[in-house]
Protein backbone atom coordinates (compact mmCIF):
# COMPACT_ATOMS: atom_id res chain seq x y z
CA UNK A 1 0.00 0.00 0.00
CA UNK A 2 1.25 3.59 -0.74
CA UNK A 3 1.96 5.95 1.82
CA UNK A 4 3.01 9.57 1.61
CA UNK A 5 4.38 11.92 4.55
CA UNK A 6 2.24 14.77 5.88
CA UNK A 7 2.83 17.61 7.78
CA UNK A 8 0.14 19.48 9.51
CA UNK A 9 0.80 23.35 10.27
CA UNK A 10 -1.24 25.04 13.01
CA UNK A 11 -2.50 22.84 15.66
CA UNK A 12 -5.84 25.25 17.20
CA UNK A 13 -8.06 24.06 14.84
CA UNK A 14 -5.42 21.66 13.15
CA UNK A 15 -5.28 19.43 16.02
CA UNK A 16 -8.40 17.84 15.25
CA UNK A 17 -6.82 16.49 12.18
CA UNK A 18 -3.66 14.55 13.69
CA UNK A 19 -5.10 11.70 15.21
CA UNK A 20 -7.05 11.48 11.60
CA UNK A 21 -3.81 11.84 9.48
CA UNK A 22 -2.23 9.22 12.27
CA UNK A 23 -5.09 6.80 11.45
CA UNK A 24 -5.13 6.94 7.77
CA UNK A 25 -3.77 3.62 6.21
CA UNK A 26 -1.71 5.43 3.33
CA UNK A 27 -0.37 8.17 5.72
CA UNK A 28 3.20 6.99 7.31
CA UNK A 29 4.74 9.60 9.24
CA UNK A 30 2.71 12.83 10.88
CA UNK A 31 4.92 15.73 11.13
CA UNK A 32 3.21 18.99 13.09
CA UNK A 33 4.32 22.19 14.40
CA UNK A 34 3.34 25.21 16.09
CA UNK A 35 4.30 27.81 17.39
CA UNK A 36 2.82 27.69 20.55
CA UNK A 37 5.35 24.23 21.73
CA UNK A 38 2.92 23.88 24.75
CA UNK A 39 0.37 23.29 22.49
CA UNK A 40 2.74 21.13 19.89
CA UNK A 41 3.94 18.81 22.71
CA UNK A 42 0.39 17.71 23.48
CA UNK A 43 0.39 15.70 20.31
CA UNK A 44 3.72 14.45 20.71
CA UNK A 45 2.35 11.11 22.09
CA UNK A 46 0.00 10.19 19.10
CA UNK A 47 1.48 7.32 17.55
CA UNK A 48 3.53 8.17 14.49
CA UNK A 49 3.55 11.86 14.83
CA UNK A 50 7.10 13.70 15.09
CA UNK A 51 7.39 17.31 16.61
CA UNK A 52 9.25 20.55 14.47
CA UNK A 53 9.81 23.97 15.18
CA UNK A 54 8.63 25.88 12.23
CA UNK A 55 7.20 25.95 8.47
CA UNK A 56 10.66 26.21 7.20
CA UNK A 57 11.52 22.76 8.94
CA UNK A 58 8.90 21.32 7.40
CA UNK A 59 9.48 22.96 3.77
CA UNK A 60 13.03 21.82 3.58
CA UNK A 61 12.67 18.14 4.43
CA UNK A 62 12.52 16.42 1.38
CA UNK A 63 10.59 13.08 3.13
CA UNK A 64 7.54 15.21 3.44
CA UNK A 65 5.05 14.73 0.36
CA UNK A 66 2.09 16.73 1.37
CA UNK A 67 1.58 20.15 4.23
CA UNK A 68 -2.15 20.67 5.84
CA UNK A 69 -1.61 24.76 6.54
CA UNK A 70 -4.37 25.59 9.38
CA UNK A 71 -2.10 28.98 9.59
CA UNK A 72 -4.01 32.14 10.12
CA UNK A 73 -5.88 33.57 6.74
CA UNK A 74 -2.71 36.45 6.65
CA UNK A 75 -0.92 33.88 6.13
CA UNK A 76 -2.32 31.88 3.85
CA UNK A 77 -1.06 32.73 0.62
CA UNK A 78 2.78 33.11 1.68
CA UNK A 79 2.63 29.65 3.21
CA UNK A 80 0.72 27.72 0.16
CA UNK A 81 2.84 29.46 -1.88
CA UNK A 82 6.09 28.46 -0.07
CA UNK A 83 4.90 24.19 0.26
CA UNK A 84 3.77 24.53 -2.92
CA UNK A 85 7.33 25.98 -4.37
CA UNK A 86 9.15 23.45 -2.22
CA UNK A 87 7.81 20.66 -4.48
CA UNK A 88 5.25 19.27 -1.70
CA UNK A 89 1.14 19.10 -1.94
CA UNK A 90 -0.53 21.31 -0.12
CA UNK A 91 -3.96 21.58 1.42
CA UNK A 92 -5.18 24.98 3.01
CA UNK A 93 -7.58 26.22 5.60
CA UNK A 94 -10.16 28.82 4.13
CA UNK A 95 -10.07 31.25 2.74
CA UNK A 96 -7.29 30.86 0.02
CA UNK A 97 -6.60 34.30 0.79
CA UNK A 98 -8.45 37.97 1.13
CA UNK A 99 -6.46 39.90 -1.64
CA UNK A 100 -6.25 38.71 -5.49
CA UNK A 101 -2.84 39.51 -5.88
CA UNK A 102 -1.88 36.86 -3.01
CA UNK A 103 -4.64 34.51 -5.08
CA UNK A 104 -2.72 34.96 -8.43
CA UNK A 105 0.46 33.66 -5.85
CA UNK A 106 -0.93 30.59 -5.03
CA UNK A 107 -1.90 29.87 -8.45
CA UNK A 108 1.37 30.56 -9.91
CA UNK A 109 2.69 28.31 -7.60
CA UNK A 110 0.65 25.81 -8.17
CA UNK A 111 0.81 25.59 -11.93
CA UNK A 112 4.69 26.14 -11.63
CA UNK A 113 5.23 23.24 -8.83
CA UNK A 114 2.80 20.50 -10.48
CA UNK A 115 1.41 19.88 -7.50
CA UNK A 116 -2.20 19.24 -5.82
CA UNK A 117 -3.27 22.19 -3.85
CA UNK A 118 -7.09 21.51 -2.08
CA UNK A 119 -9.22 23.85 0.07
CA UNK A 120 -9.78 22.07 3.20
CA UNK A 121 -13.77 24.15 3.41
CA UNK A 122 -15.33 21.87 6.02
CA UNK A 123 -19.26 22.79 4.30
CA UNK A 124 -18.12 20.42 1.50
CA UNK A 125 -17.88 17.35 3.57
CA UNK A 126 -20.67 17.43 5.73
CA UNK A 127 -23.37 14.26 6.13
CA UNK A 128 -25.83 17.22 5.07
CA UNK A 129 -23.88 18.59 1.69
CA UNK A 130 -23.17 14.69 0.93
CA UNK A 131 -26.54 13.52 1.16
CA UNK A 132 -27.85 16.93 -0.70
CA UNK A 133 -25.30 16.53 -3.09
CA UNK A 134 -26.61 12.81 -3.46
CA UNK A 135 -30.11 14.51 -3.96
CA UNK A 136 -28.45 16.11 -6.81
CA UNK A 137 -26.81 13.47 -8.32
CA UNK A 138 -30.35 11.47 -8.09
CA UNK A 139 -32.30 14.22 -10.01
CA UNK A 140 -34.17 14.68 -7.01
CA UNK A 141 -34.66 18.22 -6.96
CA UNK A 142 -35.96 18.27 -10.33
CA UNK A 143 -34.74 21.69 -12.35
CA UNK A 144 -33.00 23.47 -9.31
CA UNK A 145 -34.55 26.87 -9.42
CA UNK A 146 -32.29 28.66 -6.71
CA UNK A 147 -29.62 28.12 -3.78
CA UNK A 148 -29.14 30.14 -0.59
CA UNK A 149 -26.42 30.13 1.93
CA UNK A 150 -25.82 31.51 4.99
CA UNK A 151 -22.76 31.38 8.17
CA UNK A 152 -23.80 33.66 11.32
CA UNK A 153 -21.20 33.93 14.27
CA UNK A 154 -19.83 36.19 16.60
CA UNK A 155 -15.93 36.67 16.58
CA UNK A 156 -15.80 38.74 19.32
CA UNK A 157 -12.68 37.52 21.56
CA UNK A 158 -10.82 35.85 18.97
CA UNK A 159 -7.44 36.85 17.71
CA UNK A 160 -7.17 40.52 17.20
CA UNK A 161 -6.96 40.54 13.25
CA UNK A 162 -10.97 39.10 12.95
CA UNK A 163 -11.65 42.81 14.65
CA UNK A 164 -13.89 44.48 12.36
CA UNK A 165 -13.34 41.69 9.33
CA UNK A 166 -15.40 41.93 6.37
CA UNK A 167 -17.81 39.32 6.72
CA UNK A 168 -17.45 37.88 3.04
CA UNK A 169 -13.83 37.83 2.96
CA UNK A 170 -14.60 34.97 5.00
CA UNK A 171 -18.21 33.94 3.41
CA UNK A 172 -16.91 30.56 2.04
CA UNK A 173 -19.00 28.63 4.23
CA UNK A 174 -22.45 29.83 3.07
CA UNK A 175 -20.80 30.27 -0.44
CA UNK A 176 -19.29 26.93 -1.23
CA UNK A 177 -22.19 24.37 -0.88
CA UNK A 178 -23.48 26.60 -3.25
CA UNK A 179 -21.22 26.28 -5.88
CA UNK A 180 -20.20 22.91 -5.43
CA UNK A 181 -24.32 22.47 -6.12
CA UNK A 182 -24.55 24.35 -8.90
CA UNK A 183 -22.72 22.37 -11.66
CA UNK A 184 -21.26 26.35 -12.44
CA UNK A 185 -19.14 28.63 -12.13
CA UNK A 186 -20.10 32.27 -10.30
CA UNK A 187 -19.55 35.25 -13.19
CA UNK A 188 -20.96 37.94 -11.18
CA UNK A 189 -21.50 39.40 -7.87
CA UNK A 190 -23.54 41.94 -6.31
CA UNK A 191 -22.95 42.18 -2.75
CA UNK A 192 -24.38 44.75 -0.37
CA UNK A 193 -23.52 45.83 3.53
CA UNK A 194 -26.12 46.30 6.70
CA UNK A 195 -26.01 47.82 9.59
CA UNK A 196 -23.60 49.73 11.70
CA UNK A 197 -20.78 48.82 13.44
CA UNK A 198 -18.75 50.06 16.62
CA UNK A 199 -16.24 52.69 15.46
CA UNK A 200 -13.47 50.60 17.34
CA UNK A 201 -14.16 47.86 14.99
CA UNK A 202 -14.42 49.57 11.68
CA UNK A 203 -10.54 51.25 12.40
CA UNK A 204 -8.66 47.53 11.29
CA UNK A 205 -10.28 46.86 7.44
CA UNK A 206 -12.30 50.15 7.24
CA UNK A 207 -15.16 48.09 7.21
CA UNK A 208 -18.46 49.49 8.36
CA UNK A 209 -20.86 46.61 8.22
CA UNK A 210 -21.61 43.86 10.60
CA UNK A 211 -23.53 41.74 8.16
CA UNK A 212 -23.49 41.24 4.24
CA UNK A 213 -24.94 39.40 2.00
CA UNK A 214 -24.60 38.93 -1.81
CA UNK A 215 -26.13 37.71 -4.99
CA UNK A 216 -24.16 35.33 -6.67
CA UNK A 217 -24.93 34.67 -10.66
CA UNK A 218 -23.33 31.55 -12.24
CA UNK A 219 -22.52 31.00 -16.10
CA UNK A 220 -25.09 28.63 -16.34
CA UNK A 221 -28.26 31.34 -15.40
CA UNK A 222 -28.98 29.95 -12.02
CA UNK A 223 -28.79 32.62 -9.09
CA UNK A 224 -27.88 32.28 -5.27
CA UNK A 225 -27.78 34.22 -2.51
CA UNK A 226 -25.33 33.85 0.93
CA UNK A 227 -25.76 36.02 3.77
CA UNK A 228 -22.48 36.33 7.13
CA UNK A 229 -22.46 38.04 9.96
CA UNK A 230 -19.45 38.47 12.07
CA UNK A 231 -20.21 40.88 14.97
CA UNK A 232 -23.27 42.32 16.95
CA UNK A 233 -25.70 40.66 15.35
CA UNK A 234 -27.79 38.36 17.75
CA UNK A 235 -28.28 35.22 15.69
CA UNK A 236 -27.20 32.00 17.18
CA UNK A 237 -24.92 30.31 15.34
CA UNK A 238 -24.91 28.51 12.11
CA UNK A 239 -23.65 27.73 8.96
CA UNK A 240 -26.10 25.95 6.43
CA UNK A 241 -27.48 26.53 2.95
CA UNK A 242 -30.65 25.43 1.04
CA UNK A 243 -31.90 24.12 -2.12
CA UNK A 244 -34.74 25.15 -3.94
CA UNK A 245 -35.78 22.73 -6.98
CA UNK A 246 -38.82 22.10 -9.07
CA UNK A 247 -39.73 18.52 -7.44
CA UNK A 248 -37.87 19.07 -3.70
CA UNK A 249 -36.10 20.84 -1.47
CA UNK A 250 -33.44 20.76 0.96
CA UNK A 251 -33.03 23.19 3.70
CA UNK A 252 -31.06 23.36 7.04
CA UNK A 253 -32.72 23.73 10.62
CA UNK A 254 -32.97 26.86 12.31
CA UNK A 255 -29.82 25.70 14.58
CA UNK A 256 -26.45 24.55 13.29
CA UNK A 257 -27.06 21.18 14.90
CA UNK A 258 -31.09 20.89 13.73
CA UNK A 259 -31.57 18.00 11.41
CA UNK A 260 -32.95 19.99 7.72
CA UNK A 261 -36.25 19.98 6.30
CA UNK A 262 -36.93 18.15 3.17
CA UNK A 263 -39.83 19.04 1.02
CA UNK A 264 -41.08 16.83 -1.64
CA UNK A 265 -43.65 17.26 -4.47
CA UNK A 266 -45.86 14.53 -5.16
CA UNK A 267 -47.51 14.93 -8.37
CA UNK A 268 -50.82 13.23 -9.55
CA UNK A 269 -51.80 15.05 -12.66
CA UNK A 270 -53.98 17.76 -11.08
CA UNK A 271 -52.99 21.29 -11.07
CA UNK A 272 -52.09 21.23 -7.54
CA UNK A 273 -49.52 18.81 -6.17
CA UNK A 274 -49.52 17.43 -2.37
CA UNK A 275 -46.14 18.58 -0.40
CA UNK A 276 -44.44 16.25 2.14
CA UNK A 277 -42.26 18.26 4.32
CA UNK A 278 -39.88 15.62 6.58
CA UNK A 279 -37.09 16.25 9.25
CA UNK A 280 -34.55 13.92 7.87
CA UNK A 281 -31.92 12.57 9.98
CA UNK A 282 -28.64 12.63 8.07
CA UNK A 283 -26.30 9.70 7.25
CA UNK A 284 -22.78 10.46 8.01
CA UNK A 285 -21.41 8.49 5.07
CA UNK A 286 -18.59 6.69 6.75
CA UNK A 287 -18.39 3.83 4.47
CA UNK A 288 -16.92 6.15 2.11
CA UNK A 289 -13.60 6.03 4.34
CA UNK A 290 -10.93 3.55 4.97
CA UNK A 291 -12.73 1.72 7.85
CA UNK A 292 -9.88 3.20 10.13
CA UNK A 293 -11.55 7.06 9.84
CA UNK A 294 -14.58 5.33 10.27
CA UNK A 295 -15.14 6.05 14.49
CA UNK A 296 -13.96 9.93 13.11
CA UNK A 297 -16.98 10.68 11.77
CA UNK A 298 -18.72 10.27 15.01
CA UNK A 299 -16.26 11.64 17.34
CA UNK A 300 -17.12 10.29 20.98
CA UNK A 301 -20.50 9.27 19.75
CA UNK A 302 -18.27 6.08 18.78
CA UNK A 303 -18.81 2.72 20.77
CA UNK A 304 -16.41 0.23 19.78
CA UNK A 305 -18.77 -2.40 21.25
CA UNK A 306 -21.42 -1.63 18.96
CA UNK A 307 -19.15 0.39 15.84
CA UNK A 308 -21.70 0.02 13.11
CA UNK A 309 -24.68 1.37 14.82
CA UNK A 310 -22.87 4.10 16.42
CA UNK A 311 -22.29 5.25 12.95
CA UNK A 312 -25.14 5.16 12.02
CA UNK A 313 -25.64 8.17 14.04
CA UNK A 314 -26.05 11.53 11.89
CA UNK A 315 -24.36 13.95 14.18
CA UNK A 316 -21.03 13.51 15.41
CA UNK A 317 -17.49 14.36 14.79
CA UNK A 318 -16.26 17.75 13.93
CA UNK A 319 -17.79 20.12 11.63
CA UNK A 320 -20.29 17.17 10.87
CA UNK A 321 -18.27 14.52 10.27
CA UNK A 322 -16.30 16.70 7.68
CA UNK A 323 -12.78 15.78 9.43
CA UNK A 324 -12.18 12.44 8.01
CA UNK A 325 -13.71 13.28 4.86
CA UNK A 326 -11.28 15.99 3.96
CA UNK A 327 -8.26 14.25 5.09
CA UNK A 328 -8.98 11.12 2.94
CA UNK A 329 -9.92 13.35 -0.34
CA UNK A 330 -6.27 15.18 0.33
CA UNK A 331 -4.27 11.92 1.09
CA UNK A 332 -6.53 10.15 -1.59
CA UNK A 333 -5.86 12.83 -4.73
CA UNK A 334 -2.32 12.55 -4.12
CA UNK A 335 -1.98 8.60 -3.98
CA UNK A 336 -4.02 8.56 -6.97
CA UNK A 337 -2.63 11.12 -8.83
CA UNK A 338 -5.24 13.04 -9.42
CA UNK A 339 -6.61 16.76 -9.21
CA UNK A 340 -8.86 17.44 -5.57
CA UNK A 341 -12.55 17.82 -6.38
CA UNK A 342 -11.89 21.27 -4.84
CA UNK A 343 -9.03 22.44 -6.25
CA UNK A 344 -7.02 25.75 -6.88
CA UNK A 345 -9.77 26.20 -9.05
CA UNK A 346 -12.25 26.17 -7.19
CA UNK A 347 -10.55 27.52 -4.48
CA UNK A 348 -9.94 30.67 -6.60
CA UNK A 349 -13.31 31.02 -8.17
CA UNK A 350 -14.84 30.55 -4.27
CA UNK A 351 -12.64 33.42 -2.54
CA UNK A 352 -12.33 35.56 -5.32
CA UNK A 353 -16.42 36.11 -5.66
CA UNK A 354 -16.68 36.27 -1.56
CA UNK A 355 -13.86 38.97 -1.95
CA UNK A 356 -15.25 41.19 -4.92
CA UNK A 357 -19.18 40.46 -2.24
CA UNK A 358 -17.41 42.48 0.02
CA UNK A 359 -15.84 45.12 -2.06
CA UNK A 360 -19.41 45.41 -4.46
CA UNK A 361 -21.31 46.66 -0.83
CA UNK A 362 -18.79 48.89 -0.63
CA UNK A 363 -19.73 50.42 -3.79
CA UNK A 364 -23.31 50.16 -3.18
CA UNK A 365 -24.39 46.89 -4.72
CA UNK A 366 -21.96 47.38 -7.79
CA UNK A 367 -22.42 44.23 -9.89
CA UNK A 368 -18.66 42.82 -10.23
CA UNK A 369 -17.53 40.35 -12.65
CA UNK A 370 -15.27 37.56 -11.22
CA UNK A 371 -12.20 36.60 -13.62
CA UNK A 372 -11.52 33.06 -14.87
CA UNK A 373 -9.14 31.33 -13.90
Amino acid sequence: MKKINVALVGLGFGGAFVEIYAAHPNVGTVTICDKNQTLAARFSGVNGVRVVASLEDIVSDDSIDAVHLVTPIPCHAEHAAAVLRSGKHCACTVPMATAMNDIDKILNAARDSGKNYMLMETTLYTYQYLYASEMLAAGKFGRVQFLRGSHYQDMTGWPPYWNGFPPMWYGTHAVAPLLGLSGSRIKTVYGFGSGAMDDALVRNYGNPYPFETAIFEFENGLKAEASRSLFETARAYREGFSVYGSDACFEWGYRDEDDPYITTRKSDGRAESELVVDISEMPNFYERLPEPLWRFTVGERYDSAHPIKSLRIGAGGGHHGAHPHLVHAFVDSIVNNVKPRYDERFAANLSVACVLAHESAMLGGKPLEVPTF
